[in-house]
């Protein structure tokens, strides 16, 4: 099983969910090139740019990257 540890921090204070604000940071980054650069993916319709259909293929792409300090996926 994996070992998870739920915690709440208050919008005041960011810095507590550090792990969590770089994870958005990077996600943005992402969602940021994919736009620029009008990448597509080819859904089951054909080739599609549209953002909601791309989050998928985006979340799939982070969660294989590995991490540049520790060589494992988030």
């Amino acid at each position: 099983m994996l070992t998870t540890k739920l915690a709440f921090y208050t919008a005041y204070h960011p810095q507590k969910g550090g792990l969590a604000e770089r994870m958005i940071q990077t996600m943005e980054y992402i969602l940021r090139r994919v736009c620029a650069y009008g990448m597509e993916y080819k859904a089951h319709e054909g080739y599609t740019q549209d953002l909601v259909t791309l989050l998928p293929a985006v979340q799939v792409a982070y969660n294989t990257s590995q991490h540049s300090s520790t060589e494992k996926s988030p």
